[in-house]
């Protein structure tokens, strides 16, 4: 009985059938699309070039970071000093000596 009032519903409409389970590649056609690739902008400005202290500074951090790995390799360095500890103290140590 129950069977046909629910087949009587479904064919008026007034209740859906249940849908079929999707496997992998059945779900596989109702992904989205892929977006296409982002076009490169073209109108970025040029990059500057870095002023002389800039120049400066990152030519005293690549000295102060050798100098870094070859004290903690030989196990120089301070317990408990970090890289930004080090790099205040190495910084201001070759800004001194120029």
């Amino acid at each position: 009985m129950y069977k046909a009032m629910f087949a009587a519903l479904v064919a008026a409409g007034l209740i859906a059938a249940p849908l079929p389970q999707l496997t992998q590649p059945a779900m596989a056609q109702y992904a989205p699309p892929a977006t296409p690739a982002t076009p490169a902008k073209t109108d970025a400005k040029p990059k500057k070039a870095p002023s002389a202290g800039q120049a400066a500074m990152r030519e005293r951090q690549k000295k102060c970071g050798a100098e870094w790995k070859e004290a903690k390799a030989a196990g120089k360095i301070e317990k408990g000093m970090k890289w930004p500890q080090y790099w205040s103290a190495c910084n201001k140590r070759l800004k001194s000596a120029s």
